[in-house]
Formats: C-alpha cells, sequence, structure tokens
C-alpha cells in the first residue's frame, strides 16, 4: 500500500526572461497531491506535462522530502524511515541509467546486490524475471546499443529483482513500440493478479488509453494538485462525458472548459 497525504513542495530556481534581472524565483511544483494505492491494484497518477507527477513520485522515491505532507509506504513513513521504506518498493523512473558496460543481467544481478541478495538468488532472478518481460534474447547482452524498449525491460526486471510488494513507474510507455507498450502492460496486469504477488502498482502517465486500459484507479493531477479521483467509469459520470478524454479536460482544466 502506497499513502501521499496533502503533499507540497516548493522550489527556488533562477529567474529568466524579464524576471532574470530580478534573481530567483519559487515555483509551487506540488501544493495538494493524494493518493492511496492498494494492494492488487493498479493506480494510475495522470496528468499533462509540468502537472507535478514526477515531482510527487520523487518525493515518494525519497529523492528529496516535501515541505509538507505524508509519504507512507505499507505504513512505513517515508521521511522517518526511508531505507525502509525503500525496500519494499520498485522504482523505475523516468531516467533509466542502466550501466552500458554490463550485459542486462548483470545490471539486474547488481541491483539484486544492493538489495542485499545473494548471487545466485539475483541470477535466478533474472532469469525469472527475463520470462516475464520476454527479454531472453537479451538478457546477456551488453546495454550499450539497447532500443529503447529493451533498456525499459532491463530497467523494470532491475527495480523487480528483490520481488518488492509496491511497484511505482514513472511514464513507462514513454518512446515505446506498439509491441514493448503491449508487452509491459500484460507484465503490469501479472504483477497485480494473486498470481503475481497482488502488487501494488502506481504509475504516472499522460496518455488517456493507458490509463483506460490499465488502472482499477485515477487520480488526475493538474497545476500540482489532486483534482478528482475514481474509477474510469467514476471519473466519466463525474464529468458528465462519454469520452475518456474529454472527462480529463473537464476535471484538470475547467476554467477552460468554461470559457470554450
Amino acid at each position: 500500500m502506497i499513502h501521499i497525504d496533502d503533499l507540497h513542495k516548493r522550489f527556488v530556481v533562477p529567474g529568466t526572461g524579464a524576471l532574470k534581472r530580478k534573481g530567483r524565483r519559487e515555483v509551487q511544483a506540488v501544493h495538494g497531491v493524494n493518493l492511496h494505492a492498494g494492494n492488487g491494484r493498479i493506480t494510475g497518477l495522470l496528468g499533462a506535462n509540468g502537472a507535478g507527477k514526477t515531482t510527487t513520485l520523487r518525493m515518494l522515491a525519497g529523492l528529496f522530502p516535501p515541505d509538507a505532507g505524508r509519504i507512507s509506504v505499507d505504513d512505513i513513513d517515508v521521511l522517518q524511515q526511508p531505507r525502509a521504506a525503500l525496500a519494499r518498493m520498485g522504482i523505475l523512473g523516468d531516467a533509466h541509467g542502466l550501466y552500458p558496460r554490463l550485459t542486462a543481467r548483470e545490471n539486474i544481478v547488481y541491483f539484486g546486490r544492493l538489495q542485499g541478495m545473494d548471487e545466485d538468488a539475483a541470477s535466478s532472478r533474472a532469469e525469472s524475471l527475463s520470462q516475464l518481460l520476454d527479454m531472453k534474447a537479451i538478457l546477456d547482452r551488453r546495454a550499450d546499443g539497447f532500443s529503447q524498449g529493451e533498456r525499459m525491460k532491463t530497467a523494470l526486471a532491475r527495480a523487480l529483482v528483490h520481488d518488492p510488494a509496491n511497484i511505482v513507474l514513472d511514464e513507462p510507455t514513454n518512446g515505446l513500440d506498439v509491441l514493448a507498450t503491449r508487452g509491459l502492460r500484460e507484465a503490469l496486469r501479472w504483477l497485480r493478479s494473486p498470481e503475481g504477488g497482488g502488487k501494488c502498482i502506481v504509475f504516472s502517465t499522460h496518455i488517456m488509453q493507458e490509463v483506460e486500459l490499465l488502472c482499477d484507479e485515477v487520480v488526475v493531477i493538474s497545476h500540482g494538485k489532486s483534482v478528482a479521483r475514481g474509477s474510469v467509469p467514476e471519473l466519466l459520470d463525474m464529468a458528465g462525458a462519454t469520452r475518456f478524454e474529454d472527462a480529463f479536460v473537464t476535471l484538470a482544466f475547467p476554467a477552460q472548459q468554461e470559457a470554450a
């Protein structure tokens, strides 16, 4: 389970354009995000580019603290016990960061060792994940020269090597072709199922189709704030729409809809 309650984050950045002479300025990246993701469910964090999705997930990953709010993973406070919380998560960030001179297997095993696994257990896990993610053909190839889809599969296997109860994915389908996207979708469905461990899966996206095909619940985020929450049918009903894209625009940008 992952719980995010009333999260806020402000950054101070250099001024640009006419503001450059005035020095730094404050940007409120997140101001009131709430998300409650249960086990055996896929929860989507849906928002336009710049809505605050990545900032929210980076705070969940413990990369920097929020200014206010609470984040917990399986009732472990991320701020108070970051290592314990991280051990309960497998995180696929927006930058995959593979070691290009290592093979896919070596990348996976190395991260297993960092998670406290012995080499034999990590190698065995790499084999089983290569079957789940259809990456047998690349398992013993060096990562240098991998396609976007091959990098994503390797990075996901690396995130799953320690069999975490919670999986966090930031824009996982960016740059993937149709086959790679379908493969990822099937893997996530299996991981959510009882046979796959009933994982709690949270992923951010701006792609409507992914949300419609995958998510049990959706949190709509706009301008750094969560503005709606529910299943796809519930959000359609909330917005009075028949197309999910229309529902998203109505819920995320009500002022623009009124002006139109």
